[in-house]
């Protein structure tokens, strides 16, 4: 007999989120998580923030913006490793471990206004695990 793998109940926001991250529209997954994190008091709050800081420094890097790229890629690990290994379906390290491969570069370069390329191979992307709940959709009956 074959399980279906566990699921879980996100947050709508978080996934919408991790939607537009896995898009690389960075801008607005920062935007959804955002106005998550402005609302939420919870113990997850600063997992937001962290989420919410990895996707500008990502946008920050696809735009040219290496000195911006750089501060953000630091705070991520400070958010987000308090929360390993695992956060709301996250892999923490696998998470970090591709975001560093991604801005490694960014973060070796000690210029101030250094000419680096996103490699679009390594854009990491968000997986959850268990997977989300996803509403079955109903037949559209005519």
């Amino acid at each position: 007999m074959n399980a279906l793998p566990p699921t879980a109940d996100y947050d709508p926001l978080y996934l919408q989120g991790i939607e537009k991250f896995n898009e690389c529209d960075y801008y607005e997954s920062h935007e959804i998580w955002e106005e998550l994190w402005t609302e939420y008091r919870g113990p997850s709050r600063k997992f937001y923030q962290g989420l919410i800081q990895a996707a500008v420094a990502l946008y920050h890097f696809g735009n040219g913006n290496i000195r911006g790229a750089r501060k953000l890629h630091k705070s991520v690990h400070g958010y987000l490793e308090t929360y390993s290994p695992t956060h709301l379906g996250l892999d923490i390290e696998l998470f970090l471990g591709a975001f560093d491969k991604c801005l490694a570069e960014v973060a070796a370069s000690t210029e101030d206004f250094p000419t680096l390329i996103l490699d679009p191979e390594l854009l990491p992307e968000i997986h959850l695990n268990p997977p989300a709940v996803t509403p079955i959709q109903s037949p559209v009956i005519d």
